[in-house]
């Protein structure tokens, strides 16, 4: 063999050698770890379900202050926004005009009392007359009617007195009601009553409120049966029975009562009464217009407020299997679990889901009770991958379930 082939030969060899112990040097990467994940077990509890929807507040009675009469409004008599007494004189009104309607009026019934007093014993003569056939038949006639015609002059003057009267003493505007007067839309020197009743304030009873807000008509014939059964409820009946709400107690019927959310999410103190359902569904929302009374010992609530209104369902909610919130993925409006079986392999599941429950969610199909359940480590639960569990910490998921808002359905149009 040349030499120059031998030369070669003995490079190829020497390379395939060193690859050959390159190879033998690495060692084969270990396999990835197992990814950890949080799990938490399916759990049946009783939740309280309740509908939520939005509702606005009134007075229990609202009275518009309106100007009777025509005149320069002359004064105030009442401090904006101040509570009010029944019979409080809120305005006045300019009087010399209608004083002097008055004093008219009487002068008109004198001047008629007057012209049947001579009406009378006139007609009393004619009559002793026409009996020696000192008058004829048609002068007794004559004095009959002419009586007659007294007696109702002396009537429409009296009527006319009596309206005099009362424009009058529309000259001082009066509140109806006790309650809390409204700003003051008219200033004294302002001329009202000049096109019609002018508008002047506005009294609110809020001792109570009512508070009204829709049901869906599903979620009304889920309803108890005493909510459309509510002839007896009464405004004696309800003023009643709420201090027993105040006290944690259930009404004389066991209604638990509704209770009220506000603006700022706080829960209001008191607990309301549903008094009255609308007599029609709306048919461009499918609900009704419910309406409840709630105590306002405190003033707190005002007409034009809103909130939320939490009707609690009854037979709902007792033994249902909960899950913690953060434990549903969702996808296109499904909802799916991750489940961890004994073999620690995850298994995705579809879910049929119901209310939350502050930071849980009662789950209706799909999981059983005491199966585990991912709430952290999502990312790595594929389905069919095999994952090292460890048990959340049972305390704080009772914390999340137990002290979160109750279980709300879905809210009324």
């Amino acid at each position: 063999m040349p030499v120059r082939s031998k030369l070669l030969l003995a490079v190829a060899l020497a390379g395939i050698l060193s690859v050959l112990g390159g190879c033998q040097g690495k060692q084969a990467a270990p396999p990835p770890p197992t990814p950890e994940v949080t799990v938490a077990p399916v759990a049946r509890r009783d939740v309280p379900v309740f509908v939520e929807a939005v509702a606005t507040l009134d007075g229990f009675v609202n009275a518009d202050i309106r100007a009777r009469v025509r005149g320069f409004l002359q004064q105030q008599r009442y401090p904006d926004g101040a509570a009010v007494k029944e019979g409080q004189v809120l305005f006045t009104i300019e009087r010399a005009e209608y004083e002097a309607a008055v004093a008219t009026a009487r002068a008109a019934l004198a001047r008629a009392e007057a012209a049947r007093q001579h009406a009378k014993p006139l007609l009393a003569r004619k009559r002793e007359l026409v009996k020696v056939d000192g008058i004829s038949q048609q002068e007794l006639e004559d004095a009959e009617a002419l009586d007659r015609e007294a007696d109702a002059q002396v009537a429409a003057a009296r009527a006319q007195l009596r309206q005099a009267e009362l424009n009058l003493s529309y000259t001082e505007v009066r509140s109806p009601i006790s309650g809390v007067a409204g700003l003051a839309l008219v200033r004294p020197g302002n001329l009202v009553g000049q096109d019609g009743p002018t508008l002047l304030t506005t009294v609110s009873q809020v001792d109570l409120i009512r508070v009204t807000f829709p049901l869906s008509e599903i979620d009304f014939l889920r309803a108890p049966g005493r909510l459309r059964q509510l002839s007896t409820r009464d405004l004696a009946w309800v003023r009643q029975q709420l201090p027993r709400l105040d006290r944690g107690e259930l009404a004389a019927d066991g209604d638990p009562g509704v209770e009220l959310v506000l603006s700022d999410g706080t829960v209001y103190r008191h607990r309301g009464l549903v008094v009255a359902v609308n007599r029609q569904v709306d048919a461009t929302t499918g609900s009704l217009q419910i309406q409840a009374l709630f105590p306002n010992p405190e003033r707190l609530l005002r007409p034009g407020q809103y909130g939320r209104v939490r009707l609690r369902q009854e037979g709902v909610g007792q033994g249902a299997l909960v899950v913690p919130e953060k434990a549903l993925s969702q996808l296109q409006g499904l909802y799916q679990l991750a489940v961890v079986g004994p073999d620690e392999k995850v298994q995705l599941r579809q879910v049929k889901v119901g209310p939350s429950s502050g930071a849980l969610r009662i789950v209706l199909a799909g999981v059983k009770e005491g199966e585990r359940v991912v709430v952290d480590g999502l990312q790595a639960a594929r389905d069919g991958a095999k994952v090292t569990a460890r048990e959340a910490a049972t305390a704080s998921l009772t914390q999340a379930g137990g002290g979160g808002a109750p279980a709300r359905a879905a809210a009324a149009p």
